[in-house]
């Protein structure tokens, strides 16, 4: 396998182009990344992945999955936001259509800031049946061409506090129940934004999500009040942002078009 690399997803894309065949395999680019709950409680949260699977569409007989890697690879999930990307594997399958990814994940763990350990979490049926991630529409690999897909994994529901950060028991451990979007990148774009206060002052660890029909992802802002979402499928869309104190500012009809940025920017108002 390819060494793994972190990278912004808008440079994987431009990287990813080649000349088409009619028969021979087609290359396939898995990203992971993060739809991250309130970053500033995390320190890290971290997942060891041992084997990785894809399912080819329409393959019901015997054993449709074919083997990826088994390599073990640990990732830090919450260092993956705003944009971030990991390759997790970089590598020629036989052209045709996959609908499901499946990951093997060996152990989890979470740090909490102000913790002095991590807590180890339980990974329910992730090493013996693994996770198991539909990708709908499914994804198509053509024959001398790159296909990118983009794992999203959601630390808010993924990783489940048992106890209260704020109550005198505190936290008392937390369940890893694994929420992951898989998008194929050839169908989608990005959208990114600054958010401000009405002084022009930039809004740090703002709630930002993006909701069609449901909450398609959800970010938090860095240190500059920059916010980003890759991997969302072209589309339109309604947006939000806010902060504690402040008052929700919403914009709909958000229009995004497979392998462009859209930039939308928020001034929130203290209440």
């Amino acid at each position: 396998m390819k060494k793994r690399i972190f990278t912004i997803l808008a440079a994987a894309i431009i990287l990813s182009s080649c000349t088409k065949t009619s028969n021979g395999p087609g290359k396939l680019s898995v990203k992971i990344t993060d739809d991250p709950f309130n970053i500033s409680f995390v320190e890290s949260a971290t997942i060891t992945i041992t084997k990785v699977e894809i399912r080819k569409a329409g393959g019901n007989e015997g054993n449709p999955f074919i083997v990826l890697s088994e390599d073990s690879v640990t990732l830090d999930l919450s260092k993956l936001r705003n944009g971030i990307t990991a390759e997790l594997l970089n590598l020629e399958i036989p052209q045709g259509n996959y609908d499901l990814i499946r990951l093997y994940v060996d152990r989890a763990s979470l740090k909490i800031k102000g913790q002095p350990v991590a807590y180890n979490v339980k990974v329910p049926g992730g090493k013996q049946t693994g996770i198991k991630i539909f990708i709908s529409p499914s994804l198509r690999v053509e024959g001398g061409l790159s296909s990118e897909l983009l794992l999203d994994f959601d630390l808010s529901k993924s990783f489940v506090m048992r106890g209260n950060m704020d109550h005198s028991a505190g936290v008392n451990g937390f369940i890893f129940k694994p929420c992951i979007r898989a998008t194929n990148n050839s169908t989608a774009g990005r959208i990114e934004g600054l958010v401000n206060d009405t002084s022009k002052v930039n809004i740090v660890n703002a709630k930002v999500w993006v909701k069609q029909d449901t909450i398609i992802s959800t970010a938090f802002t860095d240190t500059l009040g920059h916010y980003a979402f890759v991997g969302i499928p072209a589309g339109t869309y309604s947006i939000f942002a806010t902060q504690e104190n402040y008052d929700t500012v919403a914009f709909t009809g958000i229009k995004v078009i497979e392998g462009n940025r859209t930039i939308q920017n928020f001034t929130i108002t203290k209440k």
